[in-house]
This record gives C-alpha cells, sequence and structure tokens, in this order.
C-alpha cells in the first residue's frame, strides 16, 4: 500500500515527452572511470608500450648494401636465441650502417635476457657488442657528473628465485650460503651416503663423534657432489641436476637434464656441466650442457660421442675459458659467451692430452712422435695463444701431464724406450713456470712408476716405484738452484696410492683394495714415518680441506662387507670407527680460498705458540664440558626411568581390582599364586611309527 501512494505522488509527466536525466545542480558525482570502465581502461596504451622490451646493440660492424644482408643473418642468429625478434631497425648514414642497431621482442622479458647474456659477446677481433634496453638511456642521461662514494650496505640474507622445472612457479630461498665456514669450533663438515644410496647424512667432524647436521631419505638417487668452494651440494635425479646449499640445506637451482649420469662444475662456481647420453640429437645438441648456476639458464649444449675420460670439458683456474680436445683438434671457448675463442679451433695434429696450469691461464699439451718429427710438450698462453715453451722429446711411449697446485712446477712423466734396449724407462721432465724462460730439469727411473703426487703448496714430489713385494717411496725436492735432490727412500712398502695433505708437509702411503688397507702416516719435513696402521680392504683415503684428519673408508659400492669409514688425525692416531649399514660414499666439503695475504699467513705461524696456549685451553675445557655434558645426560635419562617406572607401578596397583574381577577372583599378579588350586593333567598322543625288518636270525 505504501508503495502505492508512493508512486502516487510521483511527478506525472505526459506520454509523448521525453524524460529529463540531467543531474541537478548541486550533484556530485563520485564514481570513479576506473569503477565504470575498468576493463576499457585496462587495454588503454601506456606511454612505454613496446620500449621495454626494445635493445640498443652497439659495437655493431659499419657495412654497405652489399654486406648488409649476411650482417643481419649473422645478428638474427645470435639474438633469436633469447627469444623472438619482432622488429629490427639498422640505421644507415653515407650508404653504410652507423654501427648501432635497435632489436625489438615480443615481450620484455626476452629483452632483459639479451642484455644479460649478449652485452660483452666478441664478434670477431674488432667488434665487441654492448648490449642496452631502450628504456636505460633515460637513467644513463640524468647520472650526475660528480660521483659520489656509495653508502654501505648492511649484511643481507641471500634470497634467489628458484624456478621449477617446468616453470610452473618459483619458490624463495634464502640463507647464508657459507655459514658452515662461521663455526666457532671450526669443524668441517662432510658428506655420507649409506643404506646402499637410500640415506644421505651431513655431518659434523668432531674429535668424539661426528655430529647430524641434515639426513634426508632418497636425496639422490646416484651420488652427490660438492662444488668446488663448497658451497653447493649437487644431487643426482632421473630428471636432472638439484642443488642445495645454506644453513637447512633448501634447494637453490635445478637443471633440468633427463637421465644426467655425470656432472662438472667450473672453479668459480658459476657453472655447472652435466651429461646424459638419452638426450643427445643431431640438429640439437644436448648430450653436454653447460648452465648458469645463478640464473638456471641453459647457455649451450655440446654433442658427445664419449664420456670415458670425463670431463670432457677443462676450465681455467678462474673459470674465463674452458676447452675440449677432438681428432687433431684443440677447442677452447670463452665465457659468457661460450663462443670458440677468436671464431675458431687450433689445429693440432695427433693431440693426445691437454691440462690448464692451476695458478695460470696456460695450456699444457703433448702430440706423439710423426716419423721424423719428435714428439712434443707444448705450454701455450690464452687468449694470445703464444707458445711460452716447447720440449722435443724422443723415443716416446706416453706422456702424463702432473701440474702442482699453485701452478709453479708442471711434471711431464714421460715413458720411453731408448734405443738398443727392450724395457721402458721413465723420466720425470720439470718445467718451472715461474722462471724465465720456463727452464726443464729431468729425473730418470729405471723402475716402472705405481704412483706420482706434488706437494700442494710446495716443491716436493713423491713418487712410488717398483714390483710388489718390493715397491719403494721416494722423496724428491726441486730446489731453487736448478738442482732436484732426493730426499729419502723407503723400501719394501706395502702401497698403491699416495695422499697429500692440503697444506701439504704430510702424507699417507696407502695400500687401497687388493693390498688389504695398509697405510703409513709420513711427516716428509724429515722423512720420518709417524705411523703404520691398516684399514682392511680400505677403498678411499680422503683428507680434510685443513689437514687435521683423514678419512679411510670401505665403500658397498667397492666391497659388500666391513663397510664403514675410520676417522684419524694427521699421526696417524685412530678416533673413531664409524660403522654404516652398506655405507657407500664420504666426501669433505671444500672451503674456499682464504682471505688471508701470505704476509699475515706467515705472521700467524710465526706467533703459534702463543694461540695454541689458548687452543689447548679450549680443548681441555670442551673435555670437561664433554664429561659434564655425559653426566648430565645420564642423570636425566635415569629420573626419566624412575618417573615413568613409578607411573606405571601406580596404574598396575590401580587395575589390580579390575583384573580380579575379570579373572574370577583368581590373583594371577605372581606365578606362585594360587598353586592349591592347580591340577595336573598328563595328555599322550601318537608321534611316529617306524618298523625295521631284521632279518632271520
Amino acid at each position: 500500500m505504501r508503495d502505492t501512494e508512493e508512486m502516487e505522488n510521483e511527478v506525472e509527466f505526459d506520454e509523448g515527452e521525453e524524460p529529463s536525466f540531467s543531474d541537478p545542480e548541486d550533484f556530485v558525482d563520485d564514481i570513479s572511470d576506473q569503477e565504470l570502465l575498468g576493463d576499457v581502461l585496462r587495454e588503454k596504451p601506456q606511454e612505454a608500450d613496446g620500449i621495454d622490451s626494445v635493445i640498443v646493440v652497439d659495437n655493431v660492424p659499419q657495412v654497405g648494401p652489399d654486406r648488409l644482408e649476411k650482417l643481419k643473418n649473422v645478428i638474427h642468429k645470435i639474438f633469436s636465441k633469447f627469444g623472438k625478434i619482432t622488429n629490427e631497425f639498422y640505421p644507415e648514414a653515407d650508404g653504410k650502417t652507423k654501427g648501432y642497431i635497435f632489436l625489438e621482442y615480443s615481450i620484455p622479458s626476452h629483452a632483459h635476457e639479451a642484455v644479460k647474456n649478449a652485452d660483452g659477446y666478441k664478434l670477431d677481433k674488432q667488434h665487441t657488442f654492448r648490449v642496452n634496453l631502450f628504456t636505460d638511456f633515460d637513467k644513463y642521461m640524468t647520472i650526475s657528473d660528480e660521483w659520489e662514494p656509495p653508502e654501505k650496505q648492511p649484511f643481507k640474507d641471500f634470497n634467489i628465485s628458484v624456478d621449477q622445472y617446468k616453470g610452473s612457479g618459483s619458490s624463495v630461498v634464502k640463507g647464508n650460503l657459507r655459514h658452515w665456514l662461521e663455526d666457532p669450533d671450526c669443524r668441517d663438515q662432510y658428506s655420507v651416503i649409506y643404506d646402499s644410496g637410500e640415506k644421505t647424512g651431513i655431518f659434523s667432524n668432531d674429535v668424539k663423534e661426528p655430529i647430524e647436521v641434515e639426513e634426508r631419505a632418497r636425496w639422490t638417487e646416484t651420488y652427490v657432489r660438492w662444488s668446488p668452494k663448497g658451497t653447493y651440494l649437487a644431487t643426482f635425479h632421473q630428471r636432472g641436476i638439484a642443488l642445495w646449499g645454506g644453513e637447512k640445506f633448501k634447494q637453490i637451482q635445478r637443471f633440468s637434464h633427463q637421465g644426467v649420469q655425470l656432472i662438472d662444475f667450473s672453479p668459480c662456481e658459476r657453472y655447472v656441466v652435466t651429461f646424459s647420453p638419452l638426450m643427445d640429437t643431431k640438429d640439437d645438441p644436448q648430450a653436454i650442457i653447460i648452465w648458469d648456476v645463478l640464473t638456471g639458464q641453459k647457455k649451450r649444449g655440446f654433442h658427445c660421442e664419449s664420456s670415458a675420460h670425463w670431463p670432457i670439458f677443462k676450465w681455467s683456474p678462474d673459470g674465463k675459458f674452458f676447452a675440449r680436445m677432438t681428432q687433431d683438434t684443440l677447442s677452447i671457448y670463452e665465457t659468457p659467451s661460450m663462443g670458440l675463442l677468436d671464431k675458431k679451433s687450433l689445429k693440432i695434429n695427433g693431440i693426445k692430452d691437454f691440462s690448464w696450469s692451476p695458478g695460470d691461464n696456460i695450456i699444457a699439451f703433448w702430440v706423439p712422435e710423426d716419423k721424423d718429427i719428435p714428439a712434443r710438450v707444448t705450454l701455450m698462453q690464452l687468449p694470445s695463444r703464444n707458445e711460452i715453451r716447447v720440449r722435443n722429446l724422443f723415443n716416446v711411449v706416453d706422456c702424463k701431464l702432473h701440474w702442482q697446485k699453485n701452478g709453479d712446477y708442471l711434471c711431464v712423466k714421460v715413458d720411453r724406450t731408448p734405443k738398443g734396449t727392450q724395457g721402458i724407462v721413465t723420466n720425470f721432465e720439470i718445467f718451472r713456470m715461474r722462471e724465465k724462460q720456463v727452464p726443464v730439469d729431468v729425473v730418470e727411473m729405471k723402475e716402472g712408476i705405481i704412483a706420482f703426487a706434488w706437494e700442494p703448496n710446495g716443491s716436493r714430489f713423491a713418487v712410488l716405484h717398483g714390483e710388489s713385494p718390493r715397491i719403494n717411496a721416494s722423496f724428491y725436492h726441486v730446489k731453487s738452484n736448478g738442482k732436484i735432490d732426493l730426499i729419502k727412500m723407503f723400501d719394501k712398502q706395502q702401497a698403491n696410492s699416495i695422499f697429500w695433505s692440503p697444506q701439504g708437509q704430510f702424507l699417507v702411503l696407502a695400500g687401497l683394495r687388493s693390498m688389504n688397507g695398509a697405510l703409513a702416516f709420513v711427516d716428509t719435513s724429515d722423512c720420518t714415518m709417524m705411523n703404520i696402521a691398516e684399514h682392511y680392504m680400505a677403498s678411499d683415503v680422503e683428507w680434510d680441506p685443513t689437514g687435521r684428519f683423514v678419512v679411510t673408508s670401505v665403500s658397498w659400492w667397492s666391497h659388500k662387507v666391513d663397510n664403514a669409514y675410520w676417522l684419524w688425525t694427521f699421526q696417524g692416531r685412530l678416533l673413531q670407527k664409524n660403522n654404516k649399514d652398506r655405507f657407500c660414499q664420504l666426501l669433505w666439503r671444500p672451503r674456499p680460498p682464504s682471505l688471508l695475504s701470505q704476509e699475515q699467513i706467515k705472521a700467524i705461524k710465526k706467533d703459534l705458540k702463543k694461540y695454541s696456549k689458548i687452543f689447548e685451553q679450549k680443548d681441555r675445557l670442551s673435555q670437561s664440558k664433554a664429561s659434564k655434558e655425559l653426566v648430565d645426560k645420564r642423570r636425566t635419562m635415569m629420573e626419566e626411568y624412575r618417573k615413568y617406572r613409578e607411573s606405571a607401578m601406580k596404574m598396575y596397583q590401580e587395575q589390580r581390582p579390575l583384573r580380579l574381577e575379570l579373572r574370577g577372583g583368581v590373583d594371577t599378579d605372581d606365578l606362585d599364586s594360587n598353586v592349591d588350586d592347580w591340577e595336573e593333567e598328563t595328555i599322550e598322543f601318537f608321534i611316529n611309527e617306524e618298523i625295521i625288518p631284521i632279518g632271520d636270525l
């Protein structure tokens, strides 16, 4: 009724007139265009539309019309791998291109990828690309001419976005990737695979017992690998490789490579190389893939005929170059472009092996004899390709290249057959890399060589030579006056491997596998045997990064019983026997290079006695603390057991009436209760009957 009255009171108008929809003069419109036309405004063209997808490439060759089409094809091939190019513009003046070009991608992310990967790309000797986003020019134009030192920023947790295998999402990983170096007791970490590969654990090394940091089931499908500086732990899976790091070992990165079997890191940890025999095709090489660790992007793929000599690619010590050897060819690539150095490979007829210096961008390679041409060892400086030393060799059967850890020396082990003789003689050709013209000294040995190893950070080397049971261990010193002296020789050694401490001076002579795990701990400063021991059937020896401890182990992969790893001091004193069911692998976590200078390290060694008093006091405190902790732990366990026993007895007594009721008043709490009510019953039953004929008597 009320609605009817309101309708009757409304202003009436003639049906023939148009009603007025005008707003009153005092009307205020409070509805925005965004609310009314949001879907339309979202499609409104923006001022920067298209500009974010444009890059500017500088240092492009200036060519005329006759070479322009070829240049466009080369540029398109290089930049199209970062995304779809929708537009190209080559400015011209006086009939030639101006030396810079504009490329437009379909989406801005492809333009960003092109800037990140193509900036610094070396097209040839005269042209190295400089690539920038078009939108960056406004930023560069507004930079002040007056330089101001940047403000010191506080430390922030590592924060990196990790793309999933199929790009279906992302996760964020936080944490200090080098937290383990901040351990107040300087304990090193190591990884252990056991239970035939089902379990993987990370432990901190302690003199008394390992401290578990992390343990996971089926963390890897085959084995694990630490990166060269210990930042990442790599695990293997059917679909690819995963990198883990940080305090809780969160996943840092993934690389999708189906059926991956082998892995290798660049020394700088910026790149990782993976190998899979399943993915390679003729048009799309994917047997070997080089990845960018930080971005997770594939940098380049390569074909591979055989992985028998892994790693296929060998890296320069700074990670700027990597090289591979094929028949009569040595190919050297540079980063980050992943292209051939100077656009061409080296033609070296008959090249057999090569190796980078660990300290400099120098490659050593050797070539066997060819008719009247002698064999030769060549040292080549990179990227100039200058040959800094060539050594000719005669009657060569084989060569092996052994670099000292810092690149101060190169030993070329040369097996020769001198004319008129039947046997093989071995020469050690010692190249002094830090001296002018790289002089070479020679040590000749007429016995068979079993093992050779340089002292890290030193000028000594050890050799195992002879035949079992008369195997000799010889120690040599390369002196600065050009002489190589034999320091000491131990005869009748049970050894087939040499393991130097990472800091030098100490080593372990080990008779692995077939020699039943014989161990000899040697101090080479005065060539004394510190201890003789045995770890039966030991298959591996691993020094910790500091050279304080060494682990010997029996791997389930090589021997199916007695699987365990034992921890020793560098002097050969046994500290622990850790038995793990079907133990497979132990790897120490590497440490990055020290930030201290050589002068600072010398000063520390000089004042070592002052520090040793502090360390001894700390060791005594830790021992007393450990004893106190053990007593407290046992007291706590005893108290917990006492409380549990009291609660169980109380419950037992409370339930007694219920037991009597259920058993008809018969008390069964004691075995000897209610003896008078017992009844004895004898039961006989037939077991078997056997008839044996005796015959006529």
